[in-house]
């Protein structure tokens, strides 16, 4: 299958392009992104034939779908990577927490977070990949707190791979900056950046479409990639979930084969709603995908009024961190599925050159047709954090923002899966004054332990053990630093 541009072609790189290609140099044309040229049709009969299938022999089927350029072997050894979940059978639990509402749990890998589920076997096959061409290979990752951990785990001591991953000093809960800043693999390089994710995606994209740093880059050999959403590599292994969740509705009698239902996704970089929405193309029965956003909600005014605009917009620091984010890359996939090429080169023009666009009301109509949205504040999240939990569920904050989405959105009587992208664990401080109706600032080490006693909790050893672990990365830099650094690096 081919892959092709969300900006056109600029007449220097090539027109279609191999899976491999497009997972080895994300960035397109113009500044653009890659997308499949085709969605495969994976309707009601590919359903039932997986009814009796385990995750890995779904996503198995779904990846060879797309007709994509990498071999089996490699293609398998990536998926057994799922074997070091929780269970390696079902690496994604769906579980029903009210007679309509059915929680997908992301977090069971070894970061505890859903970034796990694509970036684990993703990671597999860029090193595969580079390690066949003999290639050497800069990997860039830019991180609200998830990516980041996620990343370094699966490409950690990897042959021919370096990685450097930026996240936002501040920005992230204690738990997600120790699973970077105690990696010990020799090919990893972790910086903190004064200043927000959006900060730090915007130097990603710029380093990745930079001639001189890619020059300066080849000169030692290196090549470059990103990690990131903008990697289609990420979002292709981010589409099996949705089925998975489908099918373990159909599996436990909640729903028949061809029923529809809505998706809730908490969103950011919007590569999760993008996944439910090439699903959904695909043929998977989905009434509709429900966008859950926190203080920081561009994406509900994009959605509900057509609207992209920060110029009136300051990121505020939240309890749902991961979702702090102002510039979204995954939308411009939508808009180029939705209104093509030109269109979306157009919009994302004015968002580059005057930090806004808009959708006409054609366009607004066409995008409320497969999302709507809401957004919470912190103040909701942590009074539905308790609600759960004395029902006996105990969810972390991004989570807590999609019930908001659950009680307004839901236009029909039709079964909801939520996807919970990260455990409680991983933002303990905040779940524990949910639970106790206070703003004491606790420790994070405090927090779990409390938890752990008053709650009937436990703590998984992957986030256990970080606490006694050594800080290898404790380098703090301003953005106008970063190259120098990472060129110091390689």
């Amino acid at each position: 299958m081919s892959f092709i541009e969300t900006r056109g072609n600029d007449g220097v790189n090539p027109k279609e392009v191999e899976f491999s290609y497009a997972i080895l140099n994300p960035i397109a044309s113009f500044g653009g992104l890659y997308i499949p040229k085709e969605l495969p049709q994976l309707g009601e009969d590919f359903i039932k034939n997986h009814i009796d299938k385990n995750y890995k022999e779904l996503a198995y089927d779904i990846l060879t779908a797309f007709k994509i350029d990498i071999d089996d072997e490699d293609l398998n050894n990536a998926l057994n990577l799922y074997d070091a979940f929780d269970d390696k059978n079902n690496p994604a639990p769906v579980v029903k927490i009210k007679d309509d509402l059915f929680v997908n749990e992301q977090y069971h890998g070894p970061t505890r977070a859903f970034k796990d589920m694509a970036l684990q076997p993703f990671g597999s096959v860029l090193s595969s990949i580079a390690k066949k061409r003999g290639e050497k290979y800069l990997i860039l990752a830019a991180t609200s707190g998830d990516t980041g951990p996620a990343a370094l785990n699966t490409f950690k001591n990897k042959e021919g791979i370096q990685v450097a991953c930026l996240y936002p000093n501040g920005g992230t809960s204690d738990v997600q900056r120790l699973q970077m800043v105690t990696e010990d693999g020799k090919n990893l390089k972790v910086l903190g950046i004064n200043g927000t994710f959006d900060d730090a995606q915007n130097a990603l994209k710029q380093l990745l479409a930079s001639d001189t740093f890619k020059a300066t880059l080849a000169q030692k050999g290196v090549k470059l990639s990103a990690a990131n959403s903008v990697n289609f590599g990420r979002i292709i292994f981010q589409i099996v979930y949705h089925f998975w969740s489908y099918l373990e509705l159909i599996r436990q009698g909640e729903i028949k084969n061809g029923e529809k239902i809505y998706l809730i996704v908490p969103s950011g970089n919007f590569g999760n709603a993008l996944g439910g929405y090439y699903a959904k193309k695909m043929g998977l029965p989905i009434e509709k995908i429900l966008i859950s956003s926190n203080e920081n909600n561009i994406l509900t005014s994009w959605i509900n009024d057509g609207d992209y605009n920060l110029n009136d917009k300051k990121l505020v620091l939240t309890s749902s961190p991961a979702m702090d984010i102002l510039k979204s890359s995954n939308i411009e996939r939508i808009m180029y599925d939705m209104f093509g090429s030109d269109r979306t080169k157009e919009l994302m023009a004015d968002l580059n050159d005057k930090n806004e666009f808009h959708l006409t009301a054609d366009e607004t109509a066409q995008l409320q047709e497969e999302f709507s949205a809401t957004s919470s504040d912190d103040t909701y999240g942590k009074k539905t954090i308790k609600t759960y939990l004395e029902d006996g569920y105990l969810m972390d904050p991004h989570t807590a923002t999609c019930i908001k989405a659950y009680e307004n959105l839901k236009e029909k009587d039709l079964k909801a899966v939520l996807y919970s992208t990260a455990e409680w664990t991983k933002f303990s401080p905040t779940v524990l004054n949910a639970l106790n109706e206070d703003k004491v600032k606790y420790h994070d080490k405090e927090a779990l332990e409390k938890i752990c006693s008053n709650f009937n909790e436990k703590v998984p050893s992957q986030i256990d053990e970080l606490f006694d672990a050594e800080i290898i990365h404790n380098t703090i830099i301003d953005i106008e630093q970063l190259e120098n650094e990472i060129v110091d690096f390689i």
